[in-house]
C-alpha cells in the first residue's frame, strides 16, 4: 500500500511539473500577417538555454536542459523555415504502453534536422520506428504557411489544423496538457487553457493584432485566473494584500524555464527570416529576445552554453546560460519559503507593486529597448540586407542591454 501511494504521488507530482501552455496563431490574426506560435514550458529541469544544431538535412536552434544528455530539444526552428514545440498530454496513453514516455525531445530533435514542412513531418511520424515514447500535442508551422497540432501517442496521430475555419474560425487554436482526442475530462492544464482562451477570445474581439511582445506580456506574464475571475495584475486585489499569493494554474508558474514564440514567413519571403523569440527562463522575469534564422550559428551569447556568471563575476557554471542563471537567482527572492508548503506561495509585490519598482516592472523598460534595436534589425533582415557581421553586431548590443540589465538590477 505503501509503495503503491507512493507512486500516486509522484505521479501527481510529475504531472504538476511536465506542463505547458501553448497555442498557434495564424496570420490571419497576426498584425502583420506572419503565423506566430507560443509555447511556456514548464519542466523540471529549470535551467535552459538555446544551442545550435547541425542535422542531418537542416541547421537548427533548439531548447535544451542544462545539462543536455544530447539529441533532444523542447522547442526549435530550423534554417528552412519548420519550427516545432510540444505541450505533454496526459489522456492520450495506450493503457498497455502508459510507461513509454518522456521521448518528445528525441522526436523534435529528428524532425527539425529533416523536416522543411507539415507534410514532412506526417511522413516522419508514419515512418518513424514504434511505439514512440511519446504522449503529447506537438504544435508545427512551416514556411509555406502550414499551422497544426498532432496529437500523437505510442502508436497513432491526428492532426488538428489552425488553418480550418471550421475548426478556428478566428485562426487561432489554444492547447495546454489534454488531447481533444483523447478521454473525456482527463489530463491537465484546463484551468490555464480557461485562462489563455479568455485572454485571447477578448483581445480578439476588442480587435487586437497578435504580435510577439503582445504574447509575452499579456500570456507569458499573465496573472489572470479563469475560475476566480480575477487578474492580479489588472486589480485591486493586490494592493489591498501583502502580496503574497498561492502559485496554483497561473500561466507563469515556479516550473516555468522558459518561452518560445516562433514567427514564420510571410508569403514569398525567404524562410530564413523565421524568428525565434526566446524569453530565457520565468515569464514575469525574463526579456524578450529574437534569435533570428539567417545565420543559424549566431545565437546571442547571453542565452548561450558558457555565458553563465556567478555573484562574484567569476565564471559559473559552463552549461548554463547568462540570463537563466540570473532568472533563477531572482526567481528564490520571488518563492523564498522553503518550508511546508511554503513553496507553493509566492511574493507578487517582487514582481509588480503601485511604487513601479517591482523586478518585472524594471525589466520591461529593458525589454523594450531590445524591440527598438530589434525592429532595426528586422527591417534590414527583411530588404535582405542582414549579413554575417551586421548580425554579430545586433546581438552583441542585446547582450550589453541584457547583462547591464540584470547585473544593475535593484
Amino acid at each position: 500500500m505503501k509503495k503503491l501511494l507512493a507512486l500516486i504521488l509522484i505521479s501527481l507530482l510529475s504531472a504538476d511539473i511536465f506542463a505547458c501552455t501553448s497555442a498557434i496563431f495564424t496570420g490571419k490574426c497576426t498584425k502583420d500577417g506572419r503565423p506566430l506560435m507560443w509555447k511556456n514550458r514548464d519542466t523540471g529541469e529549470l535551467n535552459n538555454r538555446l544551442e545550435y544544431f547541425k542535422g542531418k538535412k537542416y541547421t537548427f536552434v533548439g531548447l535544451v536542459n542544462s545539462p543536455s544528455k544530447g539529441g533532444e530539444v523542447w522547442a526549435g526552428s530550423n534554417e528552412a523555415g519548420f519550427c516545432i514545440m510540444n505541450t505533454a498530454s496526459y489522456n492520450l496513453a495506450i493503457p498497455e504502453e502508459k510507461d513509454l514516455q518522456d521521448g518528445e525531445g528525441e522526436v523534435m530533435f529528428k524532425a527539425l534536422g529533416i523536416c522543411r514542412t507539415l507534410k514532412d513531418f506526417e511522413k516522419f511520424l508514419d515512418t518513424i520506428r514504434k511505439p514512440l515514447a511519446v504522449e503529447a500535442n506537438f504544435g508545427v508551422i512551416d514556411a509555406e504557411g502550414g499551422a497544426a497540432y498532432y496529437e500523437v501517442n505510442t502508436r497513432t496521430w491526428k492532426k488538428f489544423d489552425a488553418n480550418d475555419e471550421k475548426l478556428a474560425p478566428e485562426g487561432y487554436l489554444i492547447w495546454t496538457n489534454y488531447s481533444r482526442s483523447g478521454k473525456t475530462d482527463q489530463g491537465m492544464g484546463y484551468v490555464r487553457w480557461g485562462n489563455a482562451t479568455d485572454i485571447v477570445d477578448k483581445a480578439y474581439k476588442e480587435g487586437v493584432k497578435f504580435t510577439p511582445e503582445w504574447i509575452m506580456e499579456n500570456l507569458s506574464r499573465s496573472f489572470y485566473h479563469s475560475i476566480l475571475k480575477a487578474d492580479l495584475r489588472n486589480s485591486d486585489i493586490a494592493e489591498k494584500t501583502n502580496g503574497w499569493f498561492i502559485d496554483q494554474d497561473f500561466i507563469p508558474r515556479k516550473s516555468t524555464s522558459a518561452i518560445s514564440i516562433f514567427q514564420g514567413v510571410a508569403k514569398g519571403e525567404k524562410a530564413k527570416h523565421t524568428i525565434f523569440w526566446c524569453g530565457m527562463g520565468y515569464g514575469p522575469l525574463a526579456v524578450l529576445v529574437p534569435v533570428i534564422m539567417t545565420h543559424t550559428k549566431l545565437i546571442p551569447a547571453t542565452l548561450a552554453k558558457g555565458s553563465s556568471v556567478g555573484k562574484d563575476k567569476k565564471k559559473g557554471n559552463p552549461n548554463n546560460c547568462f540570463v537563466c542563471d540570473q532568472v533563477l537567482n531572482l526567481k528564490k527572492k520571488i518563492f523564498p519559503i522553503k518550508r511546508g508548503n511554503g513553496n507553493k506561495y509566492f511574493n507578487f509585490h517582487k514582481l509588480y507593486n503601485p511604487q513601479g519598482t517591482g523586478y518585472s516592472q524594471q525589466l520591461k523598460k529593458t525589454e523594450e529597448a531590445i524591440l527598438k534595436k530589434s525592429a532595426e534589425a528586422i527591417e534590414i533582415l527583411r530588404n535582405g540586407d542582414l549579413d554575417e557581421k551586421k548580425h554579430k553586431h545586433f546581438n552583441s548590443e542585446i547582450d550589453e542591454i541584457l547583462t547591464a540589465a540584470y547585473n544593475n538590477l535593484k
